[in-house]
């Protein structure tokens, strides 16, 4: 393993500190925040754990069949775990990265062509239309949705369309707690589908008392693209006179919709719990994960967890090994 960091150091510190020069969005902080929750995911109990929920797999390698990965860039190496799926699954990867997220894929695959050559051989990352495939898990907007639908409509697939996370207040969160939220909000800028963009939180809620603590990603105006769009839809409400709460680094609205735009979370106020929750059910295919410490919300996540996940916490509650298992 030493020969193996040796290897690879300098060519990966390299991409982490010049990755933002071409995609500003992936500074080093963030591009090493991915790096960790990867190797938080692949934690040794935690992946046997997760294997050994399926049994003994049915596929073998003389029955490997290639699948097709067209990944997302919003965030850091977001396509990760699809890849990990295949693999886990005994199947090959052709993958068609994002234009974004490129070359930190391939320089992970190439760590992994170097701690296990079998693996390595599995994965191949094109820039060209992907073709001659035995199924695709293909992940982008509501509209390239749609495409992806008709284009891939012959083979078995798993489309994912936008999804985002939101967070669930009872007004008892005591700080630690508020700032552990940030994170859900903050990180990746809140670009990923597991960020916090919509707040559900009592009637009775301060919300500058929450302002307050976030206050402490203030640090985050400094970025450029990320303060332009706070400058931007801060000009957009006071032109239109819509009301919103404003502490320099996000915008606070009271809004309906799950999806914010980046610099911005919505909030929605409440009366009773057991609303919330029928109205999580209802909109359930907009949602990724629940952030609550609220006892009355089923299958919530803690406060700071939701960029976290385990090898088992797959995007849109659809089980991708499972899938990937049942292909012949």
């Amino acid at each position: 393993m030493a020969s193996i960091n040796a290897r690879h150091y300098e060519a990966m510190a390299a991409v982490i500190e010049k990755e933002h020069i071409l995609n500003p969005w992936f500074t080093p902080r963030w591009v090493k925040e991915a790096l960790c929750g990867i190797a938080h995911m692949l934690d040794r109990k935690g992946l046997a754990s997760w294997l050994e929920s399926y049994g003994e797999a049915k596929n073998t390698p003389g029955k490997a069949l290639t699948v097709g990965l067209v990944m997302a860039g919003n965030i850091p190496l977001v396509g990760f775990h699809d890849v990990l799926c295949v693999l886990a699954a005994g199947h090959r990867v052709l993958a068609k990265a994002s234009s974004k997220d490129e070359r930190l894929i391939l320089e992970v695959s190439a760590v992994l062509q170097s701690i296990s050559p079998e693996l390595g051989e599995r994965i191949r990352i094109t820039e060209d239309k992907l073709h001659d495939l035995d199924a695709v898990i293909a992940t982008g907007s509501n509209n390239s949705a749609r495409h992806f639908e008709y284009y891939f409509r012959n083979i078995p697939h798993i489309i994912r369309k936008n999804r985002n996370g939101v967070a669930v207040l009872n007004g008892k969160e005591n700080k630690r707690e508020l700032a552990l939220l940030g994170q859900d909000i903050f990180t990746y800028f809140g670009m990923g589908c597991r960020n916090v963009s919509k707040l559900y939180i009592p009637e009775d809620y301060h919300l500058p008392d929450l302002l307050s603590v976030l206050d402490d990603y203030s640090w985050l105006a400094q970025h450029n693209k990320y303060a332009n769009n706070v400058d931007y839809h801060r000009s957009l409400y006071l032109m239109n006179m819509q009301p919103f709460l404003d502490n320099g680094v996000i915008l606070v609205r009271e809004d309906k919709s799950i999806s914010s735009p980046v610099g911005v979370v919505f909030y929605e106020r409440y009366s009773e719990i057991d609303t919330v929750v029928q109205e999580l059910e209802t909109r359930k295919m907009e949602i990724q994960c629940v952030v609550s410490v609220h006892p009355s919300v089923p299958g919530c996540i803690p406060p700071g967890t939701s960029q976290s996940p385990l090898a088992r916490d797959y995007a849109d509650g659809v089980d991708t090994l499972r899938f990937l298992k049942q292909l012949t």
